[in-house]
């Protein structure tokens, strides 16, 4: 019992730490639109009184349902269609007058312990989530990273130690690799390109942890074929870790399905191919929106997102993988982002 005692507690020491929103960054959040008056707190959702399993099929999710005292639970209720308004219409509850807060959930496991809100259309009975966290200014940086240099928009809010996040609509990789890798409903070459070009925005951007079960793979019907997007889902390890490896989500041997579907059907000159494309994609994503980019940065830049000698760690392992030893001269993850960025520009007129 000892050693397992032991064991537990190196790994909740060893778990990536929330590091606060600084005032900088705070800033920058109010002015893009996203630090917003927030009706329901994330302190709030912790005070419930109860709370069971939540089970699906007879398994168990990892998710609790909670519960509240029911005079506590109405003002909940309210106050978080009233966010939910925020999130999705900017206001203007009138509009969601149909809807109700079904079931909060929460998970314990993770940095971010979050709590689930399903909301439910009352006419329809059509449902979607949204999620309540602690404030982390990593997990901000790789939703307002991924806003501006991924093909996807992000929608969020923050508010003083609270950070609210719309639901990344997909399939979980670890569940596509299981069940649906081998369907005959999507094209492997066309999932094959998107994972390569993924990775590349991971890299570029300095998103960490991209295993299977922190990515979706997006699957949607086209004319003629099945269009596929791989999503990340999870931005806690944005310019975290100092390992090179932990941005390149091949690495992981939890994404082994996809990496091997990767080299039956990808030859190395397509592979290169791809990731110039995605290149170019954030390479045009960051000319249409320089000045916002430039403010990110230098709020990135002013807090603290790692240790220094994780930053330096990462700066030697980029410079080696790249060949270019400019990755050097910077000492912050924001450094590092912005000469990857740089390095884009660099050999995109080449």
């Amino acid at each position: 019992m000892d050693d397992a005692g032991s064991a537990a507690e190196f790994k909740r020491t060893n778990r990536k730490p929330a590091y606060p929103i600084g005032n900088i960054l705070r800033e920058y959040l109010a002015k893009e639109g996203r630090e917003v008056a927030l009706p329901v707190t994330y302190s709030q959702l912790r005070d419930f009184s109860t709370s069971a399993p939540l089970l699906e099929r007879g398994k168990d999710t990892l998710w609790e349902t909670v519960a509240y005292h029911q005079e506590e639970m109405v003002k909940l209720s309210q106050g978080l269609l009233e966010t939910y308004a925020l999130l999705r219409g900017e206001g203007g509850l009138k509009v969601f007058s149909h809807v109700y807060v079904e079931r909060i959930d929460f998970c314990s496991f993770g940095n971010s312990q979050p709590f689930r809100v399903r909301i439910v259309n009352a006419y329809n009975e059509n449902h979607d989530y949204f999620y309540v966290k602690r404030g982390d200014a990593s997990r901000v940086c790789g939703l307002e990273l991924e806003h501006l240099l991924s093909p996807n928009r992000m929608h969020y809010l923050t508010w003083g130690d609270t950070l609210v996040e719309e639901h990344v609509t997909g399939i979980p990789g670890d569940i596509f690799a299981e069940k649906w890798i081998d369907a005959d409903s999507h094209h492997p070459v066309r999932l094959a390109k998107e994972l390569i070009k993924f990775e590349e925005r991971c890299l570029v951007r300095l998103l960490g942890d991209m295993r299977a079960y922190n990515f979706v793979i997006a699957v949607t019907p086209d004319f003629d074929a099945t269009a596929i997007r791989v999503r990340a889902m999870d931005f806690d390890q944005q310019s975290y870790d100092g390992r090179l490896r932990f941005y390149l989500p091949g690495s992981f041997k939890e994404n082994r399905p996809f990496t091997q579907l990767c080299a039956k059907h990808i030859n190395a000159a397509s592979a290169a191919q791809y990731r110039r494309e995605e290149q170019s994609l954030i390479h045009r994503r960051l000319l249409a929106a320089p000045e916002r980019m430039r403010d990110l940065l230098a709020a990135m830049d002013a807090n603290i997102l790692t240790s220094p000698e994780k930053a330096i760690e990462l700066a030697e392992g980029l410079a080696e993988y790249h060949r270019e030893p400019a990755f050097r001269m910077h000492k912050t993850m924001a450094g590092l982002i912005g000469e990857s960025l740089a390095r884009l520009d660099r050999i995109l007129r080449l």
